[in-house]
């Protein structure tokens, strides 16, 4: 997407020389890979449209990576320190994948992957080992604004709101501590799990024959981490989120609200300086092809790049955009097929004024907006605000557009200025985070861990555990560079 931006300012060029090349061969970065700032010597990088591109020395590398986001940079540490060289080749001109570090109006802004919990223990490890801390980001509100039950909107006082709404949580979740007793083993409680993982969160909420106010109240919840439809993310998919926060309410609070205090780009790059990998951007995959003995990836343009082994990591909803020879297994093909990403995923950040304090606002299931809250305060009575939308038809270039249906939940809003991201429309995602769907965990599962040939795959789609956030990206980095080692 042409907004995109590094998070950097400073345009660093990074050289390294290769004993016998010419001068004019020493591997150049273009402008564009100024996310890698910071890096120093140990990692080299090259923009694919340079003629440098072609002169990735075959024999330099070991393993090539495919995606430069948290699930491939920690593949290609850990093959890094069993002695294997990895290349990482990455379709955009910058690292993080769908964590996306940029900036507005003065502030660091994550119009991607943003928050992190205690209880993801990989994540935790990462951020001690580098030395980063978390520390709490956003403002607490003071009013709630959720969904009446007639077509409405309603401004409650927060925390009477907020209490409501976990009472509302806590019966939708209800049996998780029976079919997820140990949830970062998903499907340790077989027959617990298979009587319901082909329900949908739309089924659940069925059964519990809520009113027309808590129906609604509920199902913004659900729909908008979803993308949209609550029938269409599986009620273990969200069922796991609460059961690795605890199972309680405090814990499913925890998973949003605590930031990287250098940035959630700034720790992927901590992580890659590690892995010493050389990297070409702008190199999207097109073709992958294994014959047995060695793996050759095809790449925009036609460059090839040939290996004894692959680390496919990129999200699950790409991989139909990439032709696989053998073809993939079935349950990666189904994977392929159904997505694993959310379709709708839109985040965007808003320069907002009015008289209306600090609010979290929520719009039911069908509505635009899925969520919007106050993050920061601007002078001039304006605040920053933080928004998800699930509906691909809202332009959100459109401040006119945006301010009225903003106003239908917050009557005093004026939208003077926005950022977004549509994760959906993005070639190199096509979707936001993972949440599987109904049924996907059980016939999918572990088979789609599983590699192909000389080729693993790791992406936050499919892990055991945090689906849908860093830590399950890192998780299946690190299993894909321990399948991948094998073959050696």
């Amino acid at each position: 997407m042409s907004t995109e931006e590094t998070g950097t300012t400073d345009r660093a060029v990074h050289r390294r020389s290769d004993r016998g090349m010419r001068r004019r061969s020493v591997l150049k970065v273009a402008a564009g890979a100024a996310a890698i700032g910071g890096l120093g010597s140990a990692t080299s990088v090259v923009h694919a449209d340079s003629p440098d591109a072609r002169l990735v020395k075959p024999g330099s590398y070991d393993v090539i990576v495919i995606g430069a986001g948290y699930a491939g940079v920690t593949a290609a540490r850990e093959l890094r320190a069993r002695g294997l060289r990895p290349l990482i080749l990455e379709a955009r001109n910058r690292i993080g994948g769908r964590a996306f570090t940029s900036t507005f109006w003065g502030k660091r802004i994550e119009l991607g992957a943003n928050w992190f919990s205690q209880d993801q223990t990989l994540v935790m490890r990462e951020l001690q080992r580098y030395g980063v801390s978390l520390v709490p980001e956003g403002l607490m509100p003071q009013r709630a604004v959720y969904p009446n039950g007639t077509g409405g909107f309603e401004n409650l006082d927060a925390i009477e709101a907020f209490t409501h709404n976990d009472s509302l949580l806590t019966r939708l979740f209800d049996g998780t501590r029976t079919y997820y007793p140990r949830p970062l083993e998903p499907l340790y409680a077989d027959a617990q799990i298979r009587a319901v993982d082909g329900k949908s969160l739309r089924d659940r909420i069925n059964e519990l024959n809520l009113s027309a106010r808590d129906e609604r109240w509920v199902s913004s919840t659900t729909s908008g981490y979803s993308g949209g439809n609550s029938a269409d993310g599986g009620l273990t998919a969200l069922g796991a989120w609460w059961a690795l926060a605890g199972h309680t309410p405090e814990g499913w609070h925890s998973l949003i609200g605590q930031v990287a205090t250098s940035g959630t780009n700034d720790l992927l790059k901590k992580i890659l300086a590690d892995a010493q990998a050389q990297i070409v951007y702008d190199s999207p995959a097109t073709s992958i092809a294994d014959d047995g003995r060695t793996v050759t990836v095809t790449v925009r343009g036609g460059i090839t790049y040939s290996a004894r082994a692959a680390v496919v990591a990129v999200p699950a909803n790409v991989w139909k955009d990439i032709s696989f020879r053998p073809g993939l297994p079935q349950m990666h093909a189904e994977v392929a097929k159904q997505g694993s990403g959310v379709p709708v995923c839109r985040k965007f950040f808003a320069k907002v004024r009015g008289d209306f304090g600090h609010v979290s606002a929520n719009g039911p299931e069908g509505f635009p907006i899925s969520a919007l809250f106050s993050y920061h305060e601007l002078p001039n009575n304006e605040q920053m605000m933080i928004g998800f939308s699930s509906d691909a038809t809202l332009d959100l270039t459109n401040k006119a557009k945006v301010t009225e249906t903003v106003q239908l939940m917050l009557p005093q809003a004026e939208i003077r200025d926005i950022k977004a991201h549509d994760w959906g429309k993005d070639p190199y995602a096509r979707g936001g985070w993972a949440l599987r769907r109904p049924g996907q965990l059980t016939r999918h599962m572990p088979a789609v861990q599983q590699p192909h040939g000389r080729i693993a795959f790791a992406n936050d789609g499919i892990a055991s555990g945090w689906v849908g956030f860093i830590d399950g990206a890192i998780e299946t980095g690190i299993r894909a560079a321990t399948q991948t080692v094998s073959r050696f």
